[in-house]
């Protein structure tokens, strides 16, 4: 699987003209990063339930099933980035 790496919370914070943009507070900001947090680690548990599975065996058409994509769907995300 493809590793996303994000610019950090605060990249190009320093160009921002506040008054220009109307920020009235950094709530919502605080929540969008907490929510591509989460979106990383669900990712990242996802990867490694995924390779859990194979090493116990597990077919690409059960994996499949439980995406809820064929097993040739599941091995393209999930299988070329562990056999290479």
């Amino acid at each position: 699987m493809t590793t996303k790496h994000h610019a950090p919370p605060d990249a190009g914070l320093d160009d921002l003209d506040l008054d220009a943009e109307g920020f009235r507070d950094a709530v919502h900001f605080r929540r969008i990063i907490a929510a591509q947090k989460a979106i990383d680690a669900a990712e990242q548990e996802l990867s490694d339930a995924v390779a859990a599975a194979r090493e116990a065996g597990d077919p690409w058409l059960m994996i499949g099933a439980a995406l809820g994509v064929t097993k040739q769907a599941a091995y393209q995300r999930f299988g070329k980035a562990r056999a290479g």
